[in-house]
């Protein structure tokens, strides 16, 4: 059933014009955004940059225009569609001496000269997924009939601690969002099942079945227990990491490891390909349907005034880079709209995911190697080593060791050269 909305914030979008539609809601478990929060950004961005950003990289498919009018000095923004509240008004610097925007951590320009390229910088480290107990549930788990199961999220956790004292003997103050299989939110499935059903219910699904037989369950994605699982792992999971992050850590980047997949079919008798590849991602190209959040849209203005995209494309193409020479793995090209290159031949798209949005900090996301490939496979299944071994008929590095040394070398080649990378 439709809301009808009071009298007064239907005159107020009346004033702002027929193009201010109303946002729908809050995404899943987001929390109301605080706009008052913004008036620490005020009078740092020129409109023309502002708009150039919103067009080019955080939103070229035009998704914010309904939500964000813009006037010669100020912008204004859309809230709160369920409320009679103002928009909040956001003034536009008039002069080209900008002061810089107010955030927690430093770029790499802003750092001081060391002898050691990472010396004073704050990395946390946060290696995807869960694994354990967890990974069936999160569909990071797949298994060879004799083979080591293959779990993302012990994987990633094994390239950190590869990795944490590299970035040490580098001078970096490693901090770790996750450590171990155990999960960052309190929250469990069965504490989601109310706010699954309702979610279920807002998608049309009017009785949806409490529960699921198997995952080859065709009802499984219409069923409560499968919405909570999703509601957990991938949002409450997220959203209690990037709170540990803004609130607790506040790393001068973080660094997201994962590695990159295909369609496996069957998890238990997962499809092989042969091929790998690797992209880097970074906070951006959000579509319409996204934007009609109140949250999500704070959420990509918080990171366009903090100017993160300044640090995140020179950060991530300087580790995707190093990745590659290690790899020689060809880069991945999306092939859809969901992902859109920072510019032409660039290891770097930018996406918007839970993670890169609600970190208010640089983030470099790495989606080196597919796991179901070929390669890839036999390169997990040798497990960690030092030196050379001859795997998928070639010598290799430990796959763990490989990864964590190319993003170490990249992170201090882009460091060294700190005064170039923007």
């Amino acid at each position: 059933m439709k809301s009808c909305r009071p009298l007064l914030a239907s005159l107020l979008l009346f004033a702002l014009g027929p193009s201010l539609l109303p946002a729908q809601r809050l995404s899943g478990l987001g929390e109301r955004p605080d706009w008052t929060s913004l008036k620490a950004f005020q009078e740092t961005m020129s409109r023309d940059e502002f708009e150039r950003l919103l067009r080019t990289l955080y939103a070229p498919g035009g998704g914010w225009e309904p939500f964000i009018r813009l006037r010669e000095h100020e912008a204004l923004l859309v809230t709160d569609s369920n409320t009679s509240a103002p928009p909040f008004v956001l003034r536009f610097a008039r002069t080209k001496a900008l002061p810089a925007p107010p955030r927690y951590w430093k770029p790499a320009v802003a750092q001081p000269a060391a002898a050691r390229p990472l010396a004073g910088v704050r990395i946390a480290l946060d290696p995807g997924h869960l694994g354990g107990a967890w990974a069936r549930m999160e569909e990071r788990w797949f298994q060879l009939e004799g083979g080591t199961p293959v779990m993302e999220g012990e994987l990633t956790l094994k390239v950190a601690e590869l990795l944490a004292p590299k970035l040490e003997a580098l001078g970096a103050e490693v901090l770790w969002v996750r450590r171990s299989s155990e999960p960052a939110t309190t929250e469990r499935p069965d504490d989601l099942r109310d706010r699954a059903r309702a979610a279920l219910k807002e998608r049309g699904i009017a009785a949806p079945p409490e529960n699921y037989t198997s995952p080859a369950d065709p009802e499984r994605e219409k069923s409560v227990a499968w919405e909570a699982e999703r509601f957990f792992y991938r949002l409450g999971e997220i959203r209690a990491r990037g709170r540990k992050v803004n609130e607790d850590l506040k790393p001068d980047l973080t660094l997201c490891l994962h590695f990159n997949a295909e369609e496996w079919g069957d998890p238990a008798k997962p499809k092989l390909i042969d091929h790998q590849h690797l992209h880097m991602l970074i906070n951006g190209n959000y579509w319409p349907t996204e934007l009609r959040y109140d949250d999500v849209r704070f959420e990509l203005l918080q990171r366009l005034l903090q100017r993160v995209h300044e640090e995140e494309i020179p950060l991530g193409e300087s580790v995707g880079a190093a990745l590659q020479r290690a790899t020689d793995l060809d880069p991945y090209v999306y092939p859809n709209d969901r992902a859109r290159r920072v510019r032409p031949a660039s290891l770097v798209w930018a996406r918007n995911l839970l993670a890169n949005r609600l970190y208010r900090s640089p983030v470099v996301y790495c989606e080196p190697y597919v796991m179901n490939s070929l390669e890839g496979h036999a390169r997990i299944q040798a497990g960690d080593y030092e030196g050379l071994r001859e795997v998928a008929g070639q010598p290799r590095p430990s796959i763990f060791r490989e990864y964590a040394q190319a993003v170490a070398d990249g992170l201090a080649w882009h460091y060294r050269n700190r005064s170039s990378a923007r």
